[in-house]
Parts: C-alpha cells; sequence; structure tokens
C-alpha cells in the first residue's frame, strides 16, 4: 500500500526535484540516461523505477538484451567505453561508502567524459537516487499493466 505522494503532500519539494529531472533530460545523452536510471534502481531495488525505465528504454528503441545485461554490465559486451564509465559511475555513486567514489572509478569517466557532460552525468546520478528513494520510502505503486 502507498504511504503517500510527495507531489500532493509537498509539491514544492516534489517541483524541485522534477526540475533536476528535466534538467538531466535535456543534457544527458537519452540511452545512457535510461541506462544510469535502470543500473541505479536496480542497485537500490526500486521495482517501480526498474519497470518505469526499462519501458521507457524499450519505447525509445534500446534492445531488451542490452537492458537485461545492465544487471551484469561489468561482464557483457553490449556497452561502449563511455558507457562503461558512466555504469562505473553509477555505481560507485549509488552505493557510495565511507571513502566516497574511488579515484580510478572517477579517472576513467572524466577520460571519456568532457567536464561538463561528467558535470551532467553526475546530476542524472544523483537524481535517480533521489527518485528511489522517494519510490521506495513511499511504496510507490507500479502501474497494473503497460
Amino acid at each position: 500500500m502507498q504511504r503517500m505522494d510527495p507531489s500532493q503532500v509537498a509539491p514544492e519539494a516534489y517541483q524541485a526535484v522534477l526540475g533536476m529531472e528535466k534538467y538531466v533530460r535535456q543534457n544527458v545523452d537519452h540511452t545512457v540516461l535510461e541506462l544510469v536510471k535502470l543500473r541505479a534502481s536496480m542497485l537500490n531495488g526500486c521495482a517501480f523505477c526498474v519497470d518505469m525505465h526499462t519501458r521507457d528504454a524499450l519505447a525509445a528503441g534500446e534492445s531488451s538484451r542490452r537492458l537485461f545485461a545492465v544487471a551484469a554490465w561489468r561482464e557483457a559486451p553490449f556497452f561502449d567505453e563511455r558507457e562503461r564509465a558512466a555504469l562505473a559511475l553509477t555505481d560507485a555513486v549509488t552505493r557510495l561508502g565511507d571513502h566516497g567514489v574511488p579515484d580510478d572509478v572517477w579517472d576513467v569517466a572524466a577520460k571519456v567524459w568532457p567536464e561538463k557532460e561528467l558535470a551532467d552525468l553526475l546530476m542524472a546520478i544523483a537524481t535517480i537516487n533521489v527518485w528511489n528513494r522517494i519510490a521506495i520510502t513511499c511504496r510507490t505503486k507500479l502501474p497494473p499493466d503497460a
């Protein structure tokens, strides 16, 4: 049972997060953005977001094979250098531990992503993590059937 709808209870805060979402949609490559959203949502165990971003990516033409492989992206041969760097950064930021994002992960990302694009990618990772935490905490229901 859904606990609350933050868009109704705290509309200004919800709009602020929505503003971040709009920004990253306009500034991050759509394919990479959906991979990042799916990976973070998998790591966080957010069924609502995994469902939504899988459907969004499929509708945009992404292959089901690549989407399934996001769960094991390190071993899968389907991702290019920039996508791998984005997924590694997503893992590190989402699982942020006591020592933060490791230098080796950051250095690879900084090598293949220009600074502005890297900043936008970081904002995308942060944004999906906010959405995941809201959806999981509020027990946001999945749509009955897409």
